[in-house]
C-alpha cells in the first residue's frame, strides 16, 4: 500500500504552528472549572492523531521514519485510553452513591 502525498517542510511547519497558536487561544480562553470536562471530553482528538500516525507510518521509507511512526501510534493510543479512564474517574465522581443506613437494634421491652 503506497500513497502519493507530498507536504514540504514550511507547510508543515505553518500547520504546526497555527494548530499550536489555536489551541492556545482556545484552552486559554476556558474558565477553570470546565477545562477537566473539556478536555476529558475531547478523547476524539487522540483518536484523529491515532490515525495520522498510522498514516506516516504507512507512508514511511525507511525503518527510523518507521519506528517514529511506531512510536507516534503506541504513545496516541496510550494517550486516548488514559483519556478515557481519566474520564470515567471524572464520571464517576459525579455519581450519586446510596448509602444505606445502618439498622438500628430493637430495645426488647
Amino acid at each position: 500500500m503506497h500513497f502519493e502525498f507530498g507536504i514540504t517542510a514550511f507547510v508543515a511547519l505553518y500547520i504546526f504552528m497555527l494548530a499550536g497558536f489555536g489551541g492556545w487561544v482556545i484552552i486559554g480562553n476556558v474558565p477553570a472549572i470546565l477545562h477537566t470536562p473539556l478536555m476529558s471530553g475531547s478523547n476524539f482528538v487522540h483518536g484523529i492523531v491515532v490515525v495520522g500516525a498510522i498514516f506516516a507510518m504507512l507512508n514511511a521509507v525507511t525503518p527510523t521514519q518507521q519506528a517514529i511512526g511506531f512510536f507516534a501510534v503506541l504513545l496516541g493510543a496510550g494517550n486516548a485510553a488514559g483519556g478515557y479512564a481519566v474520564t470515567d474517574r471524572m464520571l464517576a465522581m459525579f455519581k450519586t452513591s446510596q448509602v444505606v443506613a445502618p439498622k438500628t437494634p430493637e430495645k426488647k421491652s
